[in-house]
């Protein structure tokens, strides 16, 4: 009986089309990667690329999943200040070292009408595009889960708005990136995060603050 092998050309040229698409989005960042560049890279036909991705959101959105790395975990052990500073360190540390991770995010925070990407989606987005958006929602947002959802966090600080929270952490590090200085100190800037953002927020320090206030 003779065993039917599928066809790994189809596989082949997937791969070829992703590594072109990947390659630009390094070298170049998302406005590089056009279906006329990344066929002449991967050497393939345009009807084989939108048999493999129905859109160039859909292509970039597969290659910014191959690109963007794993969120780091908080350790278990520790107070709360020093578990939200051990995480938030890591995360200055991808910040400063991942270029494509902040690119990755300037692009999901313009949805789907990205004005140089033909076949582009005009009222929803792409099943790939929602896809890395969750992805990037689940994976950068479980990390702060795990300390908010934790006995501290709760007794120290109660209820915490966590998308607000994570903006006001990791605010401070986007800026520094952006800025390029060359003398950043992306660690310390992450310490004075956390404890800006656990002065602020501490129920304690907020009774106690409100009290001043009111002259008590």
């Amino acid at each position: 009986m003779t065993t039917r092998r599928s066809d790994p050309r189809p596989a082949r040229s997937r791969a070829r089309l992703l590594d072109a698409a990947t390659a630009l989005l390094r070298a170049g960042g998302p406005s590089a990667v056009t279906v006329d560049a990344v066929t002449r890279g991967a050497n393939v036909a345009r009807a084989t690329l939108y048999r493999h991705f129905p859109s160039g959101n859909d292509l970039l959105a597969a290659a910014f999943h191959s690109l963007i790395p794993p969120a780091p975990m908080p350790p278990e052990s520790g107070s709360l200040r020093e578990r939200l500073v051990a995480l938030m360190q890591a995360q200055a540390d991808l910040i400063s070292g991942t270029p494509v991770l902040l690119t990755a995010t300037y692009w999901l925070a313009l949805g789907p009408d990205m004005e140089h990407m033909p076949g582009r989606t005009a009222d929803t987005d792409s099943l790939e595009v929602r896809t890395l958006r969750e992805r990037v929602a689940q994976q950068y947002g479980a990390p702060f889960d795990a300390i908010f959802d934790s006995p501290d966090a709760q007794r120290e600080l109660g209820h915490v708005d966590r998308a607000q929270a994570i903006m006001l952490l990791i605010g401070p590090l986007v800026a520094g990136r952006i800025s390029t200085l060359a003398d950043f100190d992306y660690r310390e800037c992450a310490r004075a995060a956390v404890d800006g953002f656990l002065a602020v927020h501490r129920v304690g320090e907020i009774t106690s603050a409100s009290s001043e206030s009111a002259g008590v």
